[in-house]
């Protein structure tokens, strides 16, 4: 689940106006509550999506694993990369969100279930679900982590574009996807990634937005 990876805050360049300690924490929660309910809608019609969340379901898929923890487990590497590119408090915003993520993954559905569910209206809700609950960690100066992160880091070390990293990954984790789901649970998916993308890109403009 990876937004363009140019969506990811500057800790650097954050604008004087903070967030109180509360309203990062309401934040993180709901945030992660809406991404949760976005992965039900993935699993229910088992789509995949891009970063390190894809490569859960994939596990997922194929193990029969909970879903949460190979979620936490999968980002643990990533935090230092975090650390070196984006700073402290990304870093720890972003374990809460990862964390608080993995919990709900498992607990939300449990409390949620289909009787009928459209494979293309879950591939729409899911994505527009996803991008709202991450336009929210972003304005908080968090993310959930993964591959976007690392992209970042190399882009800064090695000079790669981070997008073109992060588009890579994405592809390759979607191609994998073919060893595991139909054809066309593959382009459902896209159609998923390309509604969370759009969510973002329209709602996140740093120029009208003056908290942080």
């Amino acid at each position: 689940m990876a937004p363009s990876t140019a969506d990811i805050p500057n800790i650097a360049n954050a604008n004087e106006i903070r967030h109180s300690v509360l309203e990062d924490v309401q934040a993180l929660l709901v945030g992660c509550l809406i991404v949760a309910l976005s992965l039900v809608f993935f699993r229910e019609s088992r789509l995949l999506t891009g970063g390190t969340t894809g490569l859960s379901f994939l596990v997922h898929y194929l193990a029969g694993w909970p879903l949460g923890s190979i979620l936490f487990a999968l980002n643990l590497p990533f935090y230092l990369f975090a650390w070196r590119a984006m700073g402290r408090s990304f870093t720890l915003k972003t374990f809460c969100a990862v964390g608080l993520l993995s919990a709900f993954a498992e607990f939300v559905p449990r409390l949620v279930s289909f009787d009928r569910l459209d494979p293309v209206f879950a591939a729409i809700t899911a994505g527009l679900l996803a991008g709202v609950g991450i336009l929210i960690l972003i304005r908080h100066g968090a993310s959930l982590g993964g591959i976007g992160v690392l992209a970042i880091y190399l882009q800064k070390r090695k000079g790669w574009r981070a997008g073109t990293v992060q588009m890579v990954a994405d592809v390759a984790i979607l191609s994998l996807g073919l060893l595991v789901v139909p054809l066309d649970k593959v382009l459902l998916s896209v159609l998923s990634a390309m509604a969370l993308n759009l969510v973002i890109a329209v709602n996140h403009r740093p120029d009208r937005y003056f908290g942080f």
